[in-house]
Order: C-alpha cells, then structure tokens, then sequence
C-alpha cells in the first residue's frame, strides 16, 4: 500500500524506534551505525561509525575528513547508513547525501569532547597506516606537550558530516505472527515522502 499521508515522517518513526532501542536495548548499541561509502577505487567500503546528532535535516557523525571515508565522501557524496538493531529485531537502512556541517557545530562538538579525543584528533591520521603503537604513542605526547596549560583547538581536518537521507527502510520481525514488515520512505521531489508497507512470511 502506497500513500503520501501528511503524518508519515520517517525522521520521527526513526526518533520512536531509536529511544525504544537505547532504553529497552542497551546491549544493541543504538547509535552504532554501518556507513558504506564508494571509495576512490570505485567500490564500496564498509566501516562503523558512531551516530551523534539527528535532526529532522540528517544524521551525524564526525570523523577525520582526510580519513578513507573522508576522501570517498570528497568525490561521491551518495552513502548509506544502517542500524541493525538485532535484540529488538528491528533493522533501519537509509540512503542519502553527506554533506560537510557548518564549522561552528562541528567547534561546538570537539570543546564537549575529553582532553584524550581532542589530542587523538591531532594525532591520529586515519588517512595513513602508523608503522607501529610507539609511532602513535610520540604523536600523541608531541600534541600533549604542544596544548599543554592551553584550550586545544579543533584540527581542520577533522569535523562532522550530515547525512541528508532520501530512502528509508524500517524492518521488523514479529516472532509471533512469523512474519517480516518492511515500511519504505522515498523523498519525492516536492519534498513529502511516499510510504510503501510490505509484508514477508516465513
């Protein structure tokens, strides 16, 4: 069944499910998310990421952005997310475009975060594969020493990026009725979503 009902927003059946999931759920994780990217080599790539922000624009996460993802966000902005919830058997994928945020949001972000994260920005490079732990270890006691008794500002290399998503995905398995509901939203260009509800049975 199709239809383009004012009430179907996917950000807010996302909010539903995401607080059900961290309260009822704990061990799932719920900001854990998986971003697939294509990489300069032309093929996708996977990795986890942490979910940090949702808005009813997009999703957020920080990261460095000379990191490979970084980079393969750099040359094709067109990514996925997805939250596999399994203890609540529950499943969000969303496709979109990730954009750079502003850089007073990402400041924002980097002076909440520990005195530990703000160096390991300056000292890790995600771009570059670090010969051994001592490498990295020299790196960080280089930046411990360069910002002591000061504020550590945020590198410029590293910041948060938006997800705007135009696909959304809810999957959910009912146990008891032994069955799988997909609920899928498209953006269509006039901006409301259309909604498709489909079911599998096992």
């Amino acid at each position: 069944m199709m239809n383009t009902s004012d009430d179907h927003n996917p950000t807010q059946h996302f909010q539903q499910w995401f607080h059900e999931v961290d309260k009822a759920h704990p061990e799932d994780e719920a900001n854990a998310m998986l971003l697939s990217t294509i990489g300069v080599d032309g093929f996708p790539k996977s990795r986890i990421v942490l979910l940090k922000r949702f808005t009813w624009e997009g999703f957020i996460f920080f990261t460095n952005y000379n990191s490979e993802k970084g980079k393969a966000i750099a040359q094709n902005n067109k990514v996925s997310i997805a939250f596999n919830w399994t203890a609540a058997k529950k499943k969000v994928l969303i496709s979109g475009t990730a954009e750079k945020i502003a850089e007073n949001l990402s400041e924002g972000y980097f002076e909440s975060r520990p005195e530990g994260s703000k160096l390991g920005a300056w000292a890790s490079d995600q771009s570059k594969v670090v010969s051994s732990r001592k490498v990295l270890e020299n790196q960080l006691k280089h930046y411990e020493t360069k910002f002591k008794n000061q504020t550590i500002p945020r590198p410029e290399h590293w910041g948060g990026y938006m997800i705007k998503p135009n696909r959304f995905e809810f999957i959910e398995h009912n146990q008891i009725e032994k069955h799988t509901r997909t609920i899928t939203y498209k953006l269509l260009p006039d901006y409301n979503w259309l909604k498709d509800t489909g079911y599998t049975h096992e």
